[in-house]
């Protein structure tokens, strides 16, 4: 697709001054150096609402203000603060490129985007924020945001899924890009998509591009998404097994770090087989995970949750310890923990449900 001089001077100049009159106050954008706080920013709002990743930046940066400290910390830490923000790869990723860049680099980012692209958990999109937005490096930017701005000015029709779609949009984004001003276009296409250009009811009257967008008559086009096929609902049986003899400790137990939420503690239990009934389901996962007999009692809770990819149903259930002493067979780490001491351990959102609860209805 071609890209006119008129659409080249739209966004180097409209769309720039719309942004330094609109640009909004974010705390990573009072201090783009060191390129460790563009980094931490741009991992959190992979997947987070503005709104939702402000607060958990500011305690994360509190915590772990450089490279030295983001490394050297515990990663039970580092899943600690990240907490409810979800998609904890980012977090595990996070931790082993730190270590890298502390241990190899002495803490210092590279300023080249290929090996920013070489670093843990670090895609296309991270390393050319952090080249642009750190550096002021030539490197446009692909978010979600900025597919929807380009999908609706140049009335793309692909579907912005595939391969070759993301090549094409990628290649606009280069080209529409002021030489030398990389850090300014990138955020100002991203607020755009995030005030203006929005997914639904985009406020086309004051969008800075209305003159040259061949979406506007119709914004609800565009992007082209292909249908997304239906989101399976995942049955789990679990159990908040009571000690034997210390009154308000629970069983915990800590996920593989290889799996999906890898390193967060849990309630132990797993999915529901066929014709197996939820509390039976609780028992065998609990014996194939830690190795001990439990009695199931009346039911705690639902928790449902919605995942990327599934929808979680989890059936909690009171429980006692027969017999048996906890191993860590299928599962990471395990621990006896007071109730009100599970706030020292990550857990993932679904769990922390079941905490809340507790917290109000102590094992009987």
């Amino acid at each position: 697709m071609l890209v006119s001089d008129s659409l080249r001077e739209a966004f180097a100049g409209e769309l720039l001054a719309w942004f330094e009159r609109n640009r909004r106050n974010l705390p990573w954008r009072g201090d783009k150096r060191p390129a460790y706080r563009v980094w931490i920013s741009e991992l959190m709002l992979q997947q987070t609402r503005i709104d939702q990743a402000i607060p958990y930046y500011q305690r994360f940066v509190k915590r772990f203000p450089n490279v030295k400290a983001l490394a050297t910390a515990p990663l039970q830490d580092v899943l600690k603060h990240w907490e409810g923000l979800g998609y904890y790869a980012r977090a595990r990723n996070m931790h082993r490129a730190a270590q890298f860049l502390h241990n190899e680099r002495g803490g210092r980012f590279p300023k080249d985007y290929e090996q920013l692209l070489a670093l843990p958990g670090v895609g296309p999109y991270t390393a050319a924020a952090i080249a642009s937005l750190a550096f002021n490096l030539d490197h446009a930017v692909l978010d979600g945001n900025v597919i929807r701005v380009l999908s609706r000015v140049f009335a793309f029709e692909e579907d912005v899924s595939g391969t070759r779609a993301k090549r094409t949009l990628q290649g606009l984004a280069d080209a529409l890009m002021p030489e030398g001003r990389a850090a300014t276009y990138n955020e100002a296409v991203m607020e755009l998509g995030a005030l203006v250009c929005l997914p639904r009811k985009p406020l086309c009257l004051t969008c800075p591009l209305m003159s040259v967008c061949r979406g506007k008559d119709q914004p609800h086009k565009f992007p082209v998404k292909k249908k997304k096929k239906p989101v399976p609902t995942v049955v789990v049986g679990a159990a908040v097994v009571a000690h034997k003899s210390k009154d308000n400790h629970v069983l915990i137990a800590q996920r593989n770090h290889d799996e999906m939420l890898g390193g967060l503690w849990e309630f132990p239990g797993g999915k529901v087989e066929p014709g197996e009934t939820l509390e039976a389901c609780a028992q065998r996962e609990i014996m194939e995970e830690l190795g001990i007999k439990i009695e199931v009692g009346e039911r705690l809770m639902v928790v449902h949750h919605a995942y990327s990819h599934f929808k979680l149903e989890m059936h909690v259930f009171h429980a006692r310890h027969c017999s048996g002493h906890p191993r860590a067979i299928d599962c990471a780490d395990w621990s006896w923990c007071a109730i009100d001491d599970l706030s020292d351990y990550p857990f993932s959102k679904a769990d922390l449900y079941v905490i809340s609860q507790l917290l109000n209805h102590p094992c009987p």
